[in-house]
């Protein structure tokens, strides 16, 4: 098993064994990666998933095949040569190849010609050794048989033409065939409503398979489904007809002329939609991987932002006819007070509202302003640039996809059950700008805004996916225990969705944490998941000053030695870069901890509980752009990045509608994936090339990033 996984994920057997062991004994893709390095021959999280995942796909081989063994056997069909070939087979289309004669059928042209007898005439057909096929059928007219010779030929040709659709060298042929040069064609049904022309691009449209994008494809099979497009993807028919001639047809054939027929028949009423349908399953599970790839991608990037921690800020959520929801929250996040203004139309309440945010600011000490990039977002924007503060703030747009999800869920409920949505609403605003990450672990990734035909794909594998994702970027940034919530304690390495809840409890209960150890007094977080979790966890202000960096307490007795070897204390020790340049990490290892694991204890020392996010910067739009009106072709204006698809990336210019940077506009060059040329949220200069306001769209052209 180890030896052919190795081979799939192209990694050493011996580093595959030892992952996999530790997989199944409870261990965590980031615990591994950051832990177990020597274990693993130093992994990436990348590399242990994918051997998780051929892992479970190659179970599922192996429970497929037991499954198809019994079946043959219960046949009275399974021979030792044919048992040998299915166990030793581990790709998933040759063994259904080589099951599917065994496969029960239902009502099938063959299986009711085999009810008439007529097998050993189809054999004969097929042995194509004698020219008197209709003086033989004559033999199989009569009672309970075929009714004259005709339909005794034309029966048997079925059980041949079945024949030939399970021949395996036929089937390699053509579906080499059917992979190379099939075409995928569309066209609009008849009668079907396209109220808003979604699909007009693939009313007549048709182009080879290889060609075919990942969006093109989900919005092709989305037309489909939704009963607005006709799809065909098939290769010439008479290349794939000569194929099986080359292989059934012999040189001397006694009757060329109906081994042709049977050959049409088989391919037109078996192979073509079998194939097809096996080609479809295959481009669109590539599509999906390639569209859930992006999402993670992008949502990677979406909760790495950087934070803005320890300030004290007033978020807004803005609005006009239902006024501007403010709160404002602490260095923590807490809610201290909340209300609403009314700046915009139709009251125009302007100087009551200025007069409430300038007390506000002042009663709370607050340090930054947040507003909602929503509706009346830039008028927001500019209302709050009219404000005479008593001291000098920053506001700063945050872009809000899915804080009203985030407001109407079971948690935000459960936080706070005595407010409606739209504080909870402005509340998540506010935290977002302080931390991105631990905002964002509470909504639903798929309601976030970012991707592309993401409840078109797979969602099972969708949700591995985006898990990995937000389970890797919780466990590189390290959680504080004490402030964390239990949405964001569920995504540590080894803790779940009951322990997160259970740590929660115990804290309101007994108070903040003072030690990580103090987590083993945690129902239900016993030694294993401790074992896994104590590394990510962050316990400032403990007694141990190693409880507040990366170091994993089952490696603190090496910090102790080298603390005593410098004749320093641990706390002296930490950020003491001279001494920690001068060591020998050689000296330090131990039957359980190597060279690998040494030296990231000591990088971690120089520089404890660095955050791997990258500083914060403020994007300004242009002041004299607030609607999708105020654009002009040829206009160049700054904007962010919200999303990135496959064909290229959407922008915020600040007018209520996002541009679109066409992955043939991103550079002077080919450019085969977005992500190469830009993140989410990096700033850019772009130029206005195509403009429709009516539609609400704009076409960009990246200049440059600012």
């Amino acid at each position: 098993m180890f030896e052919i996984i190795a081979q799939q994920v192209n990694i050493a057997p011996k580093q595959v064994a030892n992952t996999i062991k530790l997989l199944e004994d409870g261990a965590t893709i980031p615990f591994l990666a950051r832990y177990r390095k020597e274990a693993t021959g130093n992994l990436d999280e990348v590399q242990i998933s994918s051997i998780r995942d051929a892992l479970t796909k190659l179970k599922a081989i192996i429970h497929r095949k037991e499954f198809i063994i019994n079946t043959i056997r219960e046949l009275g069909k399974l021979t030792p040569e044919l048992e040998d070939e299915i166990i030793n087979c581990y790709d998933e289309t040759t063994l259904e190849d080589i099951y599917l004669p065994y496969k029960p059928k239902r009502n099938t042209k063959a299986e009711k010609a085999r009810s008439m007898g007529l097998e050993p005439l189809a054999a004969s057909i097929m042995a194509q050794k004698t020219n008197r096929t209709e003086q033989i059928a004559i033999n199989y007219v009569g009672k309970d048989k075929a009714e004259n010779t005709s339909q005794a030929i034309e029966y048997a040709g079925y059980i041949a033409a079945e024949w030939i659709s399970e021949n395996i060298a036929v089937r390699n042929r053509l579906r080499n065939l059917f992979n190379r040069k099939s075409v995928i064609q569309s066209a609009i049904i008849k009668n079907a409503e396209d109220a808003e022309n979604v699909y007009r691009n693939y009313y007549d449209f048709a182009e080879p398979v290889f060609k075919s994008t990942s969006h093109r494809l989900l919005a092709l099979f989305r037309g489909e489904k939704e009963g607005i497009l006709r799809i065909k993807i098939q290769p010439d028919s008479e290349e794939a007809l000569e194929i099986i001639e080359r292989i059934i047809l012999k040189k001397d054939s006694a009757n060329p002329e109906l081994i042709s027929h049977i050959i049409n028949d088989s391919y037109k009423r078996l192979l073509a939609p079998s194939l097809e349908t096996e080609l479809r399953t295959d481009l669109k599970t590539k599509a999906d991987k390639t569209a859930i790839d992006v999402f993670g991608k992008n949502l990677e990037q979406l909760l790495m932002l950087p934070p803005m921690p320890q300030k004290r800020i007033l978020a807004i959520d803005p609005g006009f006819r239902t006024g501007c929801k403010v709160v404002c929250l602490d260095e923590n996040g807490q809610l201290l007070h909340n209300e609403t203004i009314y700046p915009h139309p139709p009251q125009r309440e302007t100087s009551l509202a200025m007069k409430k945010l300038n007390s506000l600011v002042q009663q709370f000490n607050i340090d930054v302003i947040a507003i909602g990039n929503g509706t009346a977002g830039r008028e927001t924007e500019h209302f709050l640039s009219k404000i005479r503060f008593h001291k000098p703030l920053t506001a700063v747009m945050v872009n809000e996809s899915g804080a009203s999800v985030y407001s109407a869920s079971p948690a935000a409920r459960r936080e706070f059950p005595q407010y409606d949505i739209t504080v909870r609403g402005a509340v998540s605003i506010g935290r977002r700008l302080a931390d991105p990450l631990a905002e964002l672990v509470k909504i639903d990734p798929k309601a976030i805004g970012v991707g592309q035909y993401q409840h078109d794909v797979d969602q099972k594998e969708l949700k591995q996916r985006l898990d990995d994702v937000v389970i890797s970027c919780v466990n590189r940034v390290g959680v504080d225990l004490n402030t964390a919530s239990a949405e964001l304690l569920q995504y540590v390495s080894g803790i779940g969705e009951t322990v997160s809840r259970n740590i929660v409890e115990f804290r309101n209960q007994n108070g903040s944490f003072v030690s990580r150890d103090q987590l083993l007094k945690v129902p239900k977080l016993g030694p294993k998941a401790f074992e896994q979790a104590a590394g990510f966890i962050r316990v400032r202000n403990s007694a141990n000053p190693l409880d507040e960096t990366a170091v994993h307490p089952e490696s603190y007795f090496i910090v102790e030695k080298i603390a005593k070897d410098a004749k320093l204390k641990v706390a002296e020790l930490i950020r003491n870069e001279p001494v920690l340049n001068s060591l020998q990490p050689e000296k330090y290892i131990t039957e359980s901890i190597g060279l690998q694991t040494i030296n990231d204890i000591i990088e971690e020392l120089k520089k404890p509980n660095r955050d791997p996010r990258k500083r914060l910067r403020q994007m300004e739009f242009s002041k004299e752009v607030h609607r999708i009106e105020d654009l002009k072709e040829g206009m160049t204006i700054n904007g962010v990045v919200t999303n990135i698809t496959g064909f290229g990336a959407f922008v915020d210019l600040g007018v209520h509608q996002d541009g679109l940077i066409h992955i043939s506009n991103m550079a002077d060059r080919f450019v085969s994936d977005p992500h190469e040329i830009v993140s989410i949220n990096d700033f850019l200069e772009v130029e206005i090339i195509g403009l429709d306001v009516s539609a609400k769209r704009i076409n960009l052209k990246l200049i440059r990033k600012v």
